[in-house]
């Protein structure tokens, strides 16, 4: 990846051909403002959904609420030409706020188990719904610039990878129109001012399961009459490290992790089970299949070694696929991208090992909505204020990345101003590249 310098990081002013109008730029910053400090988590967006939008009805889109969930959907049609797909998440995470901030979060919300849980928007969707919203009220603007129809797309519970499967499912691409070409931008620990696209994969694809192992719950004081399944479960969390260590090449980028563990019971109780959750992440489908039954494989081995009467369960909760754009739409925006912007400003995005239901709604998704030949783009947003560039310990720009921030941390914070001028002339450059000509 190339970043710029720490005195370089770009100030909150920014050139004014390439910025939104300061009303513009204002109404974006009021949403996102108000979208962090009532973030919504997953499948539970109805404000957030709702605000959005009234954004885009208010800029003259015809808009349709509540589908796959609380997804919107807002369409504006200016003669005929390509159809051009905005997408934007709804969803916050069960994160507590530690930045800070005058306009830090304080909400709660409820897990589907009943457990109430502080809610940030650490993420960035925030930002990315604020300048969706932006760049969709600019080009309803701009109708004399452009033909063909914008399709902009809220959508719910991107953080389970359940929200664009449910989309799709009710019926996304059949309600309206489908799109040619679906763009997305994601805020990253770069200078606010930066945009950065990769040249492949930008995200990779997951498998997350879902594993019980079954023992036999007993008194502490007599562990000879009881199978304790918290052993077994110790045991596969440490030989599960042995799929990349020693059943990976060192040339593939492969992660297993194990999130929670989880055996309910008081400290003189054996439970009757524990209960994992394993994430498998990569970049090719056969890594990701192959690295599932290695977790099968071992987990069931584990669980016999151990004398447990039962076969442990496993349960698919979520997958993803690889999030790869297409490489001349890509090249495409990154000359746009460039030509507004400059190129000090255009960096590369190496591949990233976050994941992203995005992909679904391009090719990845095609047995789902049937519709051949959509093209994707995707590519990060600077979010990193100058001064906290500055004060980010190291010498250099690779230093400072990696003590920044990141997304999901609580500390996580874009810097308004840069962020959001930036992100809506993005947006709104990239949607005119793939939308037709007067």
């Amino acid at each position: 990846m190339t970043a710029a310098p720490p005195d370089a990081a770009p100030s909150d002013a920014a050139p004014s051909d390439v910025a939104p109008s300061d009303a513009g730029l204002a109404r974006a910053a009021e949403l996102y403002l108000d979208l962090h400090r009532h973030p919504e988590l997953s499948g539970a967006e109805e404000r957030t959904a709702a605000r959005f939008a009234d954004r885009l009805a208010g800029a003259g889109y015809e808009v349709t609420r509540g589908i796959g969930g609380h997804g919107v959907a807002a369409v504006l049609r200016n003669g005929p030409g390509p159809v051009v797909m905005l997408r934007a998440e709804l969803d916050a995470l069960p994160v507590a706020e530690r930045t800070g901030l005058p306009y830090a979060s304080t909400a709660t919300g409820r897990t589907p188990d009943g457990r109430e849980v502080p809610v940030m928007h650490a993420c960035g969707h925030d930002v990315h719904l604020a300048c969706a919203a932006g760049a969709a009220a600019a080009l309803a603007d701009d109708r004399d610039a452009w033909r063909g129809t914008l399709l902009v797309v809220g959508q719910p519970a991107e953080e389970t990878l359940s929200g664009a499967r449910a989309m799709l499912a009710d019926g996304l691409y059949r309600r309206f129109e489908p799109p040619s070409v679906v763009l997305a931008q994601h805020t990253a620990p770069l200078p606010a001012g930066m945009v950065a696209h990769g040249r492949g994969p930008v995200t990779a694809g997951s498998r997350t399961l879902r594993v019980v192992i079954h023992g036999r719950g007993g008194h502490a004081g007599a562990p000879h009459l009881a199978l304790d399944p918290v052993v077994a479960a110790a045991a596969v969390v440490l030989r599960l490290q042995s799929i990349v260590a020693q059943e990976t090449s060192p040339a593939e980028q492969l992660v297993v992790t194990v999130g929670s563990l989880e055996a309910a019971g008081q400290g003189n109780v054996i439970p009757d089970r524990a209960v994992l959750a394993v994430t498998v992440r990569g970049f090719a489908e056969e890594s990701l299949e192959r690295a599932c039954t290695a977790v099968r494989r071992i987990v069931r081995g584990e669980a016999a070694a151990s004398g447990c009467l039962r076969e442990p369960e496993f349960e698919e909760l979520s997958r993803s696929g690889v999030n790869t754009p297409d490489p001349a739409l890509t090249e495409q925006l990154r000359t746009a991208h460039r030509k507004l912007f400059g190129p000090a400003r255009v960096a590369e995005w190496p591949p990233a090992l976050a994941t992203e239901d995005f992909p679904l709604f391009g090719p990845a998704g095609e047995s789902l909505h049937g519709v051949p030949g959509i093209r994707t783009a995707y590519w990060m947003l600077g979010m990193v204020g100058p001064e906290q560039w500055a004060a980010a310990p190291g010498p250099d720009a690779a230093r400072k990345l990696a003590a920044l921030p990141a997304n999901h941390s609580p500390e996580f914070r874009p810097q308004v101003g840069a962020t959001l001028r930036t992100g809506i002339a993005a947006l709104h450059a990239a949607a005119l590249a793939s939308l037709g000509r007067p």
